[in-house]
């Protein structure tokens, strides 16, 4: 059982990060016998991986056919971000508050902020083709300062609810920096964040996120409404939702 069991969460991760990294396309069939085949797994784990991603929100099932990675809609985009609008500029501006009193809070995110310096420094030193290549870098980066926040959020519910949202938001990450200017204007974002936390300035730390959220929001719609975007059948363009 065991085992069973370790498979089964070998196959979650490795299906989840083909889903987030948009190598599984929205709307792409998650066939148990191929996935089986190509995994090197028995069906069952492969089941209960494709029955955890449904709960996270990765996976739909539709009647009489098989599982599909689920859709990306312009609707589903906005409800998304207005409910982590809700959560996560309170989050920051607990951390901001908490680092005043405890400066260990504050530790990891000092090392985010240098490692963002470096990083701007040599990214602006590379040509167009070499910015692109160093986009898991950053990517990097931004998952450690989210990572950073849930873990030093002192309301457990608020970091369980943010946590649980993660695989929507980290899939979303590779449409949202479309490409070398907006991921400058989201390295100035993460920049402000960080700077207000380690200042522990709660009010600059919470309307820095909530800036970051709404110019990333802005940056979904554009590529989802883009000619440019192809997403195949998973992208729903609803501009009315």
């Amino acid at each position: 059982m065991a085992r069973a069991t370790g498979k089964s969460e070998a196959v979650y991760e490795r299906l989840k990060s083909d889903i987030e990294s948009l190598r599984l396309r929205p709307g792409a069939k998650l066939s148990e016998v191929q996935l089986s085949e190509e995994l090197g797994a028995s069906r069952t784990p492969v089941r209960e991986a494709i029955r955890r991603l449904a709960r996270d929100g990765l996976v739909d099932f539709v009647p009489g056919e098989v599982a599909r990675v689920a859709a990306i809609s312009l609707g589903g985009v906005r409800a998304l971000f207005e409910f982590r609008m809700l959560l996560e500029p309170r989050a920051a501006a607990s951390v901001a508050t908490a680092g005043t009193g405890d400066e260990r809070v504050l530790v990891p995110f000092r090392g985010l902020l240098e490692r963002l310096e470096e990083f701007d420094a040599s990214f602006r030193a590379l040509d167009a083709a070499e910015q692109v290549r160093s986009y898991q870098e950053f990517y990097e980066v931004t998952e450690g300062f989210d990572q950073a926040v849930i873990a030093a959020c002192r309301n457990p519910y608020l970091a369980r609810t943010i946590r649980d949202l993660r695989g929507q938001t980290v899939r979303l990450r590779h449409l949202s920096h479309s490409g070398p200017r907006r991921m400058l204007t989201s390295l100035e974002e993460h920049r402000a964040m960080l700077k207000a936390i380690t200042q522990g300035d709660a009010q600059a730390a919470e309307a820095a996120c909530r800036h970051h959220l709404a110019q990333t929001l802005q940056a979904l719609i554009d590529s989802l409404t883009s000619h440019d975007l192809a997403l195949g059948v998973g992208v729903q363009v609803d501009i009315a939702g």
